[in-house]
């Protein structure tokens, strides 16, 4: 009985050392992580052109003006928002497209970087290490360099977003395929079926669900990549804002316009998407009767 007593007085000994050891840690972590944060507030602040601090008064100047001049012209915002709609439109064109190439991409991807599902093991950090490349370059940085190439227009957006989600979805769907059953390719392979065809009855299958899940999530985040890189000439409706912005004041009610008409599409494109993400994920919930 002592021997017992002993033994959890030192388990109880050893467990509040461990836990005492990682607070230490955790207390550590968190006074570097403000440290930086601090520091690099600092130095960006120092660098600015004109100061947060002094600056921080006028954060309300620009949305004010805006919106008192769509107040002032409230009687042309249903024609601004029919006059922009069209814009609206091509960037959702321009995020649909650029996801679909961007998931079938990523589906081959993530079946090659996928250990028990690749063809060519050997070659599964290469495929891996290119997904990380695709998803390190930022969606911007590519559109400037196609537009450079290219000109501006929504296929160097295209491109450059489809680039970049397959890399983004690539690691999402390897790890889905990692949770796949592996019985169903046993079988196809023993009935001389090839790996495309192993892949596409065996694998896909399983994994379709949440394949739709993360490409309706990713779809999401283009419609906002997209209008960003409106920006820097890639059409679709942010090439208008930064044109109604642009012009100034005068123009601010259709930028006011423009930023509704964007806001309400992504709470529409948003509530839809996670339904169906809902659905794909959870299955339809059975109504209970009493």
């Amino acid at each position: 009985m002592a021997e017992l007593t002993g033994t959890v007085s030192e388990l109880r000994a050893d467990y509040l050392a461990q836990t005492r050891h990682k607070r230490m840690l955790n207390g550590i972590l968190l006074i570097l992580f403000v440290a930086l944060m601090v520091s690099g507030f600092m130095i960006a602040d120092d660098r600015n052109a004109g100061g947060f601090w002094s600056g921080l008064h006028r954060l309300f100047d620009f949305p004010k003006e805006v919106l008192s001049e769509a107040a002032e012209k409230a009687s042309d915002l249903p024609s601004h928002l029919v006059n922009f709609l069209p814009s609206l439109i091509e960037t959702i064109n321009i995020a649909g497209a650029s996801t679909l190439i961007g998931a079938m991409l990523a589906m081959v991807l993530s079946l090659l970087a996928t250990h028990g599902l690749a063809p060519w093991p050997r070659l599964i950090p290469v495929f891996r290490r290119v997904m990380d490349i695709m998803r390190a370059v930022p969606e911007i940085v590519i559109a400037l360099v196609l537009i450079f190439v290219m000109g501006g227009g929504p296929l160097p957006a295209m491109v450059a977003i489809a680039f970049h989600t397959a890399g983004a979805l690539g690691k999402l769907f390897s790890e889905v395929n990692e949770n796949a059953s592996l019985k169903p390719l046993e079988g196809l392979e023993s009935v001389g079926a090839s790996w495309a065809q192993r892949m596409w009855l065996g694998v896909i299958p399983q994994v379709a669900p949440n394949y739709l899940s993360y490409a309706l999530l990713r779809f999401e985040i283009n419609i906002r990549a997209s209008a960003i890189l409106g920006f820097v000439g890639a059409g679709g409706i942010g090439y208008e804002l930064k044109n109604a912005m642009s012009w100034g004041q005068g123009q601010y009610d259709e930028a006011a316009a423009i930023f509704l008409l964007l806001f309400f599409a992504i709470i529409f494109v948003d509530q839809i998407s996670s339904y169906y993400r809902d659905r794909l994920t959870h299955g339809k919930k059975e109504k209970v009767t009493a």
